[in-house]
């Protein structure tokens, strides 16, 4: 009886998640949530596993990878790079970019240890989107910035 309730639970909240990227017009989410609840309807969850660990690593390498795409295409120049080196906005595109690994490393940790933060990720980020118009950013940053918040009101 108990296993039920917490499957319908699980169902409940991926519906939640759902309907909150759709309100947010966060299609990730909302296609996300869409997909695993599909699994879950279909008594596919023995895929789950594989998404969860090797799936994020699979996703990073093709963020990875899209994001490399311009250098392989030859759309980067060696002006390019020299005016990331020397310009006050390179400088600040390589701070940046130092700034995001870090927190994502962090995020990584966090949601290793923290899965259930997730949820909170999502429905900051349906907020940020929805009422502030943000755009829906990375979670692992994300996750990262969290942590180090937590880490703050912990610490002080």
């Amino acid at each position: 009886m108990l296993e039920g309730v917490m499957l319908m639970f699980h169902d409940l909240c991926l519906l939640a998640l759902l309907f909150l990227g759709i309100l947010g017009s966060n299609h990730l989410v909302s296609i996300s949530s869409a997909f695993l609840l599909l699994l879950r309807l279909l008594g596919l969850e023995g895929v789950l596993p594989y998404l969860e660990g090797p799936g994020l690593r699979v996703g990073l390498t093709l963020l990875v990878l899209s994001i490399l795409t311009p250098l392989a295409r030859g759309r980067i120049t060696i002006e390019d790079i020299r005016g990331t080196i020397t310009r006050p906005q390179g400088a600040a595109a390589i701070v940046g970019g130092i700034a995001g690994a870090y927190l994502g490393a962090r995020g990584l940790k966090l949601l290793d240890t923290h899965p259930e933060s997730i949820t909170g990720l999502v429905l900051g980020t349906i907020i940020g989107a929805t009422f502030f118009k943000g755009i829906p950013v990375g979670p692992l940053v994300a996750a990262g910035m969290a942590a180090l918040l937590a880490d703050l009101l912990i610490r002080y």
